[in-house]
């Protein structure tokens, strides 16, 4: 049914009918080839809308990567402050992290 509708074009009938419409139209041909070439230029070149598109990318990522270290940095910075003020945490992260006790305590470890 779709055969009654729409011409079927063979592969060298089309490039020869597009040779002769390139070859009759010159200007138009070069300047549709010059416009090609400088497309392609500013897609793929070194300052190309593909590398832009890599270094926003990468730019995204490091500010990311940023935020946790920041982030990180004031955690430790805060249990560094903790220890600092706080004896009793000072004594919380000796006991747990050494296994040190005060004098006169028996300290057991349970092994799992």
């Amino acid at each position: 049914m779709d055969d009654q509708f729409y011409r079927k074009l063979q592969p060298e009938k089309l490039l020869k009918k597009i040779a002769k419409s390139a070859a009759k139209n010159k200007r138009r041909t070069i300047l549709l080839i010059i416009g090609a070439i400088i497309f392609i230029y500013f897609l793929f070149d070194n300052k190309g809308l593909m590398t832009r598109i890599k270094l926003e990318r990468q730019q995204k990522e490091w500010t990311e990567q940023l935020k946790r270290d920041s982030l990180e940095t004031r955690q430790l910075q805060d249990r560094i402050k903790a220890l600092e003020t706080n004896d009793d945490t000072l004594e919380r992260v000796g006991r747990e992290r050494y296994g040190l006790a005060k004098e006169g305590e028996t300290v057991y470890q349970v092994k799992k």
